[in-house]
């Protein structure tokens, strides 16, 4: 069972609660301050996590790529961004920023490393302690997440369950198929998308990163194809 992924949503369910009750007695100037507080936490944790590449930049960089222009391709922003205002028309919400809060929360909370190494600990030697140690980081990052964006954070819990949940129960069944480069790559790929969150929170820069969102799945190819050889 993947408990440590039920108490990760948990948290951030009761920390989103929390932010969107903070967020209804704030004033205007002190969300500013806290927005732009996020941003620079956020690029903070982005070139941390993006530096984990092990040196391996061409296929960061070739990841990036293609996987931008897959998503651009299909559109994605596009279609998740249809998605995000059906989901508010039928759960009835009104909220300007739901789908943009829905996006940033999952990308901070489900592709750092603490997310790939805490669910495949669980799954493959039932060790929940990294996972649990998130749960209660990603409790505390949702409370100011949720102060800027609203509920769309609290929802992001549900994709961050599927994808941890999923990861964990894999890691079960095939435990072979997570070598430490793998995690590595994807968390360093991660980075580069939560630097690109951390740039549109600033203002600084328009980034598309739910059109980079595939780069994710094809870092996984390349290091399969480059580093580590025939399977």
């Amino acid at each position: 069972m993947p408990i440590g992924s039920i108490v990760n949503a948990t948290t951030v369910i009761v920390g989103s609660l929390l932010g969107i009750l903070v967020r209804q007695r704030l004033p205007l100037r002190i969300k500013g301050i806290i927005f732009q507080a996020v941003g620079l936490a956020t690029l903070v944790l982005g070139m941390q996590m993006a530096l984990q590449t092990d040196g391996n930049f061409l296929i960061l960089i070739f990841s990036l790529i293609l996987g931008g222009i897959l998503g651009e391709l299909v559109r994605l922003d596009e279609r998740l961004e249809a998605f995000g205002e059906a989901l508010k028309v039928r759960v009835k919400i009104k909220d300007a920023r739901f789908t943009e809060g829905l996006v940033t929360a999952f990308l901070i909370f489900c592709v750092g490393s603490m997310t790939f190494v805490g669910a495949l600990n669980e799954g493959l030697n039932g060790d929940r302690t990294l996972i649990l140690s998130k749960s209660i980081l990603d409790g505390f990052t949702s409370i100011v997440l949720a102060s800027v964006y609203g509920i769309g954070v609290m929802m992001s819990a549900l994709p961050l369950f599927l994808v941890q949940a999923s990861l964990t129960l894999l890691a079960s069944r095939f435990q072979t198929f997570f070598p430490e480069i793998i995690i590595s790559q994807l968390t360093a790929v991660g980075g580069v998308l939560i630097l690109g969150i951390g740039l549109n929170l600033l203002e600084i820069k328009l980034i598309k990163t739910v059109n980079l969102l595939p780069a994710l799945a094809v870092v996984v190819v390349l290091t399969l194809i480059f580093l580590m050889g025939p399977l």
